[in-house]
């Protein structure tokens, strides 16, 4: 009910509001769910190691001081191959496109710890930057602290932009020239992208300055051995490139990051970014609003979120959820009964687990992330049945 009237009230924005709308888009699985729960800083989007964990567009909402950041977090961008093989609805397919249509900028998550993605940019995700040139795009590169050798992150970036990052040329140059940028008394760093307040203090971060050229440096003893340089050199316009057959990246994008998800880490660094970019523009949503999801369905995700993670193969993606007890128990705490329902009496011994093992811990992890979400008590039964 609160969550309700929150969502109905108008929001309660300052004199000079700010507004920006934010696509997370990606391959499924690169860890869009993951960013946006850290963005929020709060779990209210599922998350697992299985694709096709979120399920549908869900919006949550960032807000400080007088800027709102409205996170579009959508399903990974998939082909209707890939859709019918996982049994996914059509939504899936349309979701991520229709909220490329209401976003101010695009973010493109791309898992580097994936050798054998991550070398070049999906087709679904250029037919995506294609079909909306004009809309800002900025190249994330998360997992980054799984990749050892750091000179493979210039290489990627090479690759994935095609050489080219806000209008600007790219190439690479041995670290040894340019060794007064770099100490081999300090540990080895990953290149972050900085906002434009700090881009004169950072000389490892690969961003538009005030100079004609900008290095992205790693120390010399990290095993690089090579730099990034950007020239001022005119790039391709947006609009340019139609023969996606022949493109493993996009010549477009304004800025580069570099994060770990997961562990958070540069998170807050691309989350200052995005809150500078807004622009003057009623807010969407009350300060009090943290996502648009009910209740309801936010539970539905966490505890489907768990269940990929612990099934295997396409198990997880055949059980249907129903609530059956959602109320306030005496002292408080959220009662919440869910049936799980399976196809087989096979899907059932594997949820279940031997000696209810397997079901306890989904209950236990779910409940838990629940509690962090709603900030109260919770008390979450699970029942598995075979679909009658």
């Amino acid at each position: 009910e609160e969550q309700d009237r929150l969502l109905q009230h108008q929001p309660d924005q300052p004199k000079n509001p700010k507004v920006l709308k934010v696509a997370i888009i990606g391959a499924p699985n690169a860890g869009k769910s993951t960013l946006s729960n850290q963005l929020l800083g709060r779990k209210v989007f599922p998350v697992s190691k299985k694709v096709h964990t979120t399920r549908c567009k869900a919006r949550g909402v960032v807000t400080y001081e007088d800027t709102q950041l409205i996170i579009l977090d959508t399903p990974g961008l998939t082909s209707p191959l890939k859709a019918k093989r996982h049994k996914l609805d059509e939504s899936m397919l349309k979701d991520p496109w229709e909220s490329m249509q209401h976003a101010d900028i695009v973010l493109v998550l791309v898992d580097v710890s994936d050798h054998w993605t991550r070398n070049c940019l999906s087709q679904e995700v250029l037919k995506c930057l294609l079909q909306f040139p004009q809309i800002p795009s900025v190249l994330v590169l998360n997992k980054v602290d799984l990749v050892k050798k750091k000179f493979i992150l210039l290489e990627l970036i090479t690759e994935l932009t095609e050489g080219v990052v806000n209008g600007k040329k790219l190439k690479v140059e041995s670290d040894f020239k340019h060794n007064s940028h770099s100490s081999a008394k300090t540990p080895p760093q990953i290149a972050q992208a900085s906002p434009p307040e700090n881009r004169a203090h950072e000389s490892h971060c690969l961003q538009e300055t005030d100079q004609a050229t900008a290095f992205l440096d790693f120390d010399s003893s990290s095993d690089t051995g090579s730099s990034l340089v950007t020239e001022e050199v005119q790039g391709p316009k947006p609009g340019g490139y139609r023969d996606i057959k022949n493109m493993k990246g996009w010549p477009c994008f304004q800025e580069i990051f570099m994060l770990a998800a997961l562990s958070g880490e540069e998170v807050d660094t691309l989350k200052r970014y995005l809150l500078m970019q807004a622009k003057p523009g009623p807010w969407e949503f009350h300060s009090g609003v943290l996502t648009n999801q009910s209740p309801q369905e936010i539970c539905d995700n966490v505890i489907r979120g768990k269940i990929l993670e612990y099934l295997p193969l396409e198990v997880p993606y055949s059980v249907h959820q129903v609530t059956e007890v959602w109320e306030e128990g005496p002292s408080g705490e959220l009662l919440i009964v869910q049936n799980l329902l399976v196809p087989r009496s096979s899907h059932m011994k594997m949820l279940i687990g031997r000696r209810g093992t397997v079901i306890s811990r989904i209950a236990q992890e779910a409940g838990q992330d629940l509690m962090n979400v709603f900030l109260c008590d919770i008390r979450l039964k699970l029942r598995v049945e075979v679909k009658s």
